[in-house]
């Protein structure tokens, strides 16, 4: 029965983190952007995200997840995040302006890329403070392993995601060409703009009220 309520319990802490995996956002930009050069671009993506996501997880079990529940922090997350994606966002629009999609220097910047467009998004705090504690709460009624296993698959919802759009984005590509990558560089890089000026404008926002 115990091992019937813990599938249970992963198929809807599944289906709650792909709930808030496949929504827009600065990882999904950043994937299809330059996956439409490099297939593996959304695994590294990942990867650096679960270098910030696997150690909060961590904290949050020690009580970390009440300072995102002060509005000052979240400005600050929100004003440091905003900051990145906006530096982020002009730096792929440099790059399709100038025909410079298939430069390495994105590539090897994916990684830390990943970590620090988690550190940096207020939303990803602040889920993990609320709906993210919970369920990791929850997991623990299963024991330890029973966290590490829910911290597993969590992460996974994301590594498959953001892989998929990225060998989408690739084949894409390959298929369309320059152009497309051109296009694919452009739009994700003014969705980060977008996100950028929306973290900051929240970050003000919250400092000044």
């Amino acid at each position: 029965m115990k091992a019937m309520a813990y599938l249970l319990f992963l198929g809807e802490a599944v289906l709650i983190s792909l709930s808030g995996v496949m929504a827009p956002g600065p990882l999904t930009a950043i994937s299809v952007g330059k996956g439409s050069k490099a297939p593996q671009t959304g695994a590294l993506v990942a990867l650096g995200h679960g270098m910030v996501e696997f150690p909060l997880m961590v904290l949050i079990l020690y009580g970390l997840g009440a300072l995102f529940k002060f509005p000052y922090m979240k400005g600050l997350i929100s004003l440091l995040g905003g900051g990145f994606l906006l530096f982020t966002g002009l730096g792929m629009l440099r790059g399709a302006r100038a025909a410079e999609v298939g430069e390495g220097r994105y590539h090897r910047s994916t990684l830390l890329a990943g970590a620090f467009l988690s550190l940096g998004n207020p939303y990803f705090s602040i889920w993990w403070a609320t709906v993210g504690a919970a369920l990791i709460m929850r997991s623990l009624s299963f024991g330890v392993l029973g966290f590490l296993f829910f911290a597993l698959v969590h992460w996974l919802c994301d590594f498959l995601w953001l892989s998929l759009l990225s060998v989408l984005s690739f084949k894409g590509g390959r298929f369309f060409g320059k152009g497309f990558q051109k296009a694919a560089f452009a739009l994700s890089g003014g969705f980060l703009l977008f996100f950028g000026l929306k973290f900051t404008f929240d970050a003000l926002r919250i400092m000044v009220l």
